[in-house]
């Protein structure tokens, strides 16, 4: 079930390299940390790394290949998250204007760990490009020959998502280390709705075009 030593070596490095080049959920998660602290982008960023268990969960047992395979789930869902991170920065960006409002706001989100973790899992799991993903990286460390092909590729999956996890804490906390420097400012706090709701709003719209997904010959 466990991949050799030296295999595990070689995806361990590969893995640490992707992780730390920031991608969409390195954003969010920045986004998160500026505006609530490093409480609220630790808990998205463990909400992101769920989302990701779910995926190597689903890769284990096939259901992700199925993904990959159909057209129409894969729109379906691609198209479901780009709505949910677009309905997120909406909502940002459509809070009261004042001050006091967001600063409220930042203090609900604080207070309110377990909804950011909802959010990261949601925002996670309909990704479908985090499904191929693991489709098109795992399997090129995976040795058919030594059997239990599903639990290799959950063992090397899991190794990636707390690779992950430990580099995405890492830019939370430094992401609420300079918000928290930030937030004493009334114009910062108002720059800074704007800001992570144009993330969000643009994360979504990024997934949404970003290359037709054709059906398969």
């Amino acid at each position: 079930m466990l991949p050799e030593p030296h295999t595990l070596a070689v995806f361990a490095l590969a893995a640490v390299a992707l992780a730390a080049v920031p991608g969409p959920a390195v954003l969010y998660i920045v986004a998160q940390s500026v505006g609530g602290g490093r409480t609220a982008g630790l808990f998205s960023a463990l909400g992101v790394a769920t989302g990701g268990a779910v995926h190597v969960a689903a890769a284990a047992i096939g259901l992700s290949s199925l993904l990959v395979s159909s057209a129409l789930a894969f729109e379906v869902v691609k198209y479901a998250g780009a709505a949910y991170l677009v309905f997120l920065g909406l909502r940002r960006l459509l809070a009261r204007d004042e001050p006091e409002a967001v600063e409220g706001a930042v203090s609900r989100a604080a207070r309110s760990p377990w909804s950011l973790y909802r959010q990261g899992v949601v925002v996670n799991v309909l990704n479908p490009k985090t499904a191929i993903f693991f489709l098109a990286f795992i399997p090129q460390f995976v040795d058919p020959r030594g059997g239990a092909v599903p639990g290799q590729i959950a063992v090397l999956g899991l190794v990636f998502v707390a690779v992950a996890l430990a580099s995405d804490s890492a830019y939370a906390l430094a992401a609420g280390t300079a918000g928290a420097l930030l937030r004493g400012s009334r114009g910062y706090l108002r720059a800074e709705r704007w800001i992570s709701g144009s993330v969000f709003v643009g994360l979504g719209l990024a997934t949404a075009f970003s290359g037709a997904r054709r059906a398969p010959s």
